[in-house]
């Protein structure tokens, strides 16, 4: 199946396919061939792939107003309750979301470098915020802000919290369990 990450954009403009490839390099960015893309591969020289990169306008029954309407649905399940209420609020001025479904191809020859290049590309063409599979959403800083990790999850992370309605970034340790109360209870750890 693959993991996703995703950009969570507000602005819906087109992309150019060759500052794509330029910020994918060294992989290569294989399409249908046509000018504007819904879709492409990224993938190593060799031709493994990397990921598969869509971009869902966000519309009524289209995929990705389905997917923002999934997002709205499961925020209640989630902690901490500011972070939930933020993106209550956020997330219907999304526009168009760009997923990355992650491919074996992450696993070899540097094959994380190239997506994250394309990712960063994207998110900074589109704005808004970032969500990851297992991991939860960010800020429109790229802090993580909705606990979604397991409960395996461990080692140092970038979080913030909402505090007097501002942002307040820092890093926790996802394993340790006084700092994920602290975080899941909105306080920072």
């Amino acid at each position: 199946m693959g993991f996703y990450i995703r950009v969570l954009g507000q602005r819906l403009s087109d992309i150019p396919l060759a500052e794509l490839r330029a910020a994918a390099c060294p992989a290569v960015i294989e399409t249908d061939g046509s000018g504007e893309w819904e879709e492409f591969t990224l993938r190593h020289g060799d031709g493994t792939a990397i990921a598969v990169v869509e971009r869902n306008p966000v519309a009524e029954r289209e995929l990705g107003g389905d997917e923002l309407k999934e997002f709205l649905e499961d925020l209640p399940h989630y902690r901490p309750q500011s972070s939930v209420d933020w993106l209550r609020e956020y997330l219907p001025s999304v526009r168009v979301i760009y997923s990355f479904q992650l491919l074996s191809g992450t696993e070899c020859n540097d094959g994380w470098t190239p997506p994250h290049g394309v990712y960063e590309f994207v998110w900074q063409h589109a704005g808004g915020i970032l969500q990851a599979d297992g991991e939860g959403f960010s800020n429109e800083a790229g802090y993580t802000i909705l606990w979604q990790f397991t409960e395996s999850a461990s080692g140092p992370w970038n979080a913030a919290l909402l505090t007097d309605r501002k942002w307040e970034n820092f890093e926790m340790d996802l394993g340790n369990p006084h700092h994920r109360e602290a975080f899941l209870a909105g306080r920072v750890p």
